[in-house]
């Protein structure tokens, strides 16, 4: 295709992508029900499930303010051939491409990150507080900042550098090598996750000797599940909502507790949400989903092997030369509507895995525990509890609440 043919086609795909989005938010925020659901309603008071209506409203009006900025932003950019002139800034002073192709992503990334703090501040101060959800300090705020600046520099530019490297010196069979190279650092980041990054942002404490570590470990015994450790995270200096995640690939298993979560559900109540994790662990979910992204990286890198070389792209975004960087950005607007089918795909498979991880945790532990931490959640989480079918099935990667309980108390999983 021509560079202006091009250009229309990203720019149509941009446009019904957000007009799409906004449709499905539309529907989701027009879900919304007054009554308390009968399953739930002992867990939550009038005037706190008026609190979460309200929750999801200003939620929802804040996510259609920044969608469209943000919108705004890439279209402009497209059609007035933004990201072609930042090339054309960069390239008279940096002559090596893969600085070139450094520096034009380290510009654009920051310069949208600082465009888009006044939301995240807002979103962060203004809306979680208000609803009682914030503990983050402006200090935490700023050093998360740089600490995922300089995250994204060393592993974002390092892979960045191999890729470009790769195509540069091997040609279009670059996708079979650095899907290796992708293959090997998603499995490292799953076993060593817990070890190496998570520490930069929160810290780690062992459990401590008591009920809780003691029901855990009698679980984990009675199922052959291989815990290693018991880690207790301080969620709670950034936030009140409450989560839990084992990590790890392999005979050792490393479960996170966030403190939030221990302090608002009963022994029972946390030994069922990990149960529920665990379910995840003995029906291979962990396994099988590492493999499938792995296919799906394998798939993205073939499909980017056929394009990478093409000239039109970065002209069709204003460049004024072939260049690899351009050409990724608009393979990445080009291939959108592919990668939403395969997320849409992911997301039905997860939702499955979900029923299946509740019906593991009810039959080797106990349902009714795992119904109560899963409607506690909720109800301090203020989550949606009507969100639209339509909704879930392009966005969610958990069945919604309501659908969970019954499943629990049907003994099956829909």
């Amino acid at each position: 295709m021509k560079p202006d043919v091009t250009l229309a086609l990203i720019i149509a795909i941009v446009v019904i992508s957000y007009l799409f989005d906004q449709l499905l938010d539309f529907l989701n925020l027009k879900a919304i029900r007054k009554e308390i659901p009968a399953e739930i309603v002992s867990f939550y008071d009038q005037d706190k499930y008026l609190k979460s209506l309200d929750y999801q409203k200003v939620q929802a009006r804040f996510s259609f303010f920044t969608s469209g900025f943000s919108f705004l932003l890439s279209l402009t950019m497209l059609a007035f051939g933004g990201f072609g002139w930042i090339d054309g800034l960069l390239r008279p002073i940096i002559a090596n491409e893969i600085l070139l192709a450094l520096t034009f992503f380290g510009v654009i990334l920051i310069a949208s990150d600082l465009l888009t703090i006044p939301f995240q501040w807002y979103s962060t101060f203004v809306i979680e507080e208000k609803f009682g959800f914030n503990k983050t300090t402006p200090k935490i705020f700023v050093t998360d900042k740089l600490k995922g600046y300089l995250l994204g520099a060393l592993v974002g530019g390092g892979l960045l550098s191999l890729l470009i490297y790769l195509v540069n010196t091997i040609g279009p069979d670059f996708w079979i090598w650095f899907g290796m190279i992708a293959a090997g650092f998603i499995l490292f980041v799953n076993m060593f996750y817990t070890s190496l990054i998570l520490p930069l942002f929160n810290k780690l404490t062992p459990l401590a000797d008591g009920e809780l570590k003691t029901a855990i470990e009698g679980y984990a015994n009675k199922v052959n599940f291989p815990l290693d450790n018991i880690f207790v995270m301080d969620g709670s200096k950034r936030s009140a909502k409450a989560n839990a995640f084992f990590s790890g690939i392999g005979k050792k298993k490393k479960i996170v507790l966030y403190d939030t979560l221990i302090n608002n559900h009963t022994t029972d109540e946390l030994v069922a949400v990990l149960a529920h994790e665990v379910g995840h662990f003995k029906k291979k979910h962990i396994i099988w989903s590492y493999l499938i992204s792995i296919i799906q990286v394998f798939f993205i890198l073939f499909v980017l092997s056929k394009m990478i070389f093409n000239p039109n792209l970065a002209l069709a975004l204003g460049g004024s030369q072939p260049a690899i960087h351009l050409n990724l950005i608009a393979f990445g607007i080009l291939f959108s509507p592919i990668s939403g089918i395969t997320g849409l795909l992911m997301s039905l498979l997860s939702r499955k895995n979900e029923f299946e991880a509740d019906a593991y945790a009810r039959e080797t532990f106990n349902g009714t525990a795992l119904a109560h931490a899963l409607k506690k959640l909720s109800v301090d989480t203020l989550s949606n509890l009507y969100p639209h079918p339509w909704y879930v099935f392009f966005h969610y990667s958990h069945p919604p609440l309501l659908q969970r309980l019954q499943a629990l108390a049907h003994h099956s999983s829909p």
